[in-house]
């Protein structure tokens, strides 16, 4: 298993993080950076969607999405990216996030774009639906299609089982499977009901499980108030200085930091893989445009706002580094620990359930997706083999070592974001349109644009 954790590096490290980068910043160069521009019309979207008449509405695709971003990279994924690259990985988190908030635009507007209506009135899109769709490749489509379902619908998957599991075994002495199998049976009663289902749950569980972790996090930021100058400083100044090992702590390079924040940065916020747009492409809403915004907000939302509390918790209560702290979710746990005793490491145990539970059933969903693109209308008995390879491997999954399934995600999904971003590139286009569109109806004076759709598109 070397050979995955070598690839894993040499991927992120040499290849994908500069790809990712670089298609950010060169979409935010050509729409004149959407993120930062049109950041006041947000609150108008959100209001405006909340409710849909029919189907999915946008508010609901958008806490379904950042129930399934928010997920283990905001709590395993931010300590898994400081124990391996210092607090220099969050800077590049942040950067991730920021250049990523254009591309998570740009995948909702695609999926948007691309979306095909199933037989229960419901839309399904995503990348596969895109490079199909969009480049004219059936081939390409069925070969992205595969990618997702083992990078995405098995591979992250596997992280939230295992996360939950073991944020489980870190206050109660018993075997990770056991909570793996109430999770999968629990996973498996709210995938069959479909994606109305799907959405109804995380609107209402999103909102609340993120508001009570960011009050905990805000507690611990300000009974700590007086490092927290300091750990600013660690952020930025180890993200461009090779860190010596200090104390407890191990010793980090400039490319560490990068690898680790780059890689850990699109895990949290899903910006770059293009899944963000298969959920997006189930809501009902307008214009492309105003989900695209919304898309944007998730981004913001997972990064910039849950990771980075997350990390602040972490570098201020000092657990990193230290010998006797646990690894991934129970490095958090150590951290909550410190500040509320055992009460805190049942509260993570609750975050990392709902906020692992909910992306796993996205990521289930999205993998369900993917399915259909490539057996079209024969999709029924490939769904359920897909659907009974997935429980199994959540069980196996709560039984595998951490670092293992961060290769196997990091190895598939690091395809997937390269050949996701390389069908951004050519379809940029598309995108910009969308947004002159809308930009245009604005400047006419047109309080709710709307989008006149041109062509349906059927598997």
């Amino acid at each position: 298993m070397d050979f995955i954790l070598r690839a894993a590096d040499f991927m992120w490290a040499n290849v994908i993080g500069y790809v990712l980068l670089a298609v950010g910043l060169y979409y935010s160069l050509r729409l004149g950076f959407p993120q930062f521009r049109h950041a006041r019309l947000i609150k108008k979207v959100i209001k405006k969607n909340l409710k849909a008449s029919d189907g999915v509405s946008g508010f609901a695709a958008l806490a379904t999405a950042v129930g399934g971003q928010v997920g283990t990279g905001s709590l395993v994924g931010v300590a898994t990216a400081i124990s391996l690259g210092g607090p220099g990985a969050v800077f590049w988190m942040w950067i991730t996030a920021l250049l990523g908030m254009v591309i998570t635009f740009a995948e909702t507007v695609l999926g948007q774009i691309y979306r095909v209506k199933i037989e229960d009135g419901s839309y399904r899109g995503g990348p596969s639906y895109y490079v199909q769709f969009g480049l004219k490749s059936r081939f390409m489509g069925i070969v992205t299609a595969f990618f997702y379902i083992l990078g995405v619908g098995l591979c992250i998957a596997f992280m939230q089982s295992n996360s939950i599991s073991q944020a489980f075994t870190g206050v109660v002495d018993l075997n990770p499977i056991i909570p793996g199998i109430a999770v999968t049976i629990a996973a498996f009663i709210i995938t069959i009901g479909g994606v109305k289902r799907l959405t109804d749950f995380s609107s209402k569980v999103v909102p609340v499980m993120a508001l009570a972790y960011i009050i905990v996090v805000l507690v611990i930021i300000i009974t700590h108030i007086s490092k927290f100058p300091a750990v600013l400083g660690m952020i930025f100044t180890s993200a461009f200085k090779p860190q010596a090992a200090l104390g407890g702590m191990v010793g980090h390079t400039v490319m560490d930091a990068f690898r680790q924040g780059v890689a850990r940065g699109l895990f949290s916020n899903d910006a770059g893989n293009g899944i963000a747009g298969i959920m997006h492409a189930a809501a009902d809403v307008d214009h492309p445009a105003e989900q695209g915004f919304l898309g944007m907000f998730g981004t913001f939302v997972t990064t910039i706002i849950i990771c980075s509390l997350s990390a602040f918790a972490l570098l201020l209560t000092g657990v990193v580094g230290n010998p006797d702290s646990g690894v991934g979710i129970n490095l958090v746990q150590d951290a909550f620990q410190s500040i509320l005793g055992v009460p805190g490491r049942w509260l993570v145990f609750f975050a990392m359930l709902m906020f692992g539970f909910t992306t796993l059933i996205a990521d289930l969903f999205y993998g369900e997706s993917n399915v259909r693109l490539i057996f079209k209308d024969k999709y029924k008995i490939p769904l359920w083999i897909y659907r009974i390879i997935a429980f199994i491997m959540f069980l196996v999954a709560t039984q595998m070592d951490l670092e293992l399934v961060w290769g196997f995600i990091d190895v598939f999904v690091g395809i997937v974001v390269f050949i996701n971003v390389i069908s951004l590139f050519f379809l940029f286009k598309d995108v910009k349109g969308i947004l002159d569109d809308y930009q245009n109806q604005l400047k006419e004076g047109k309080e709710n644009p709307v989008w006149k759709r041109d062509k349906e598109y059927h598997l």
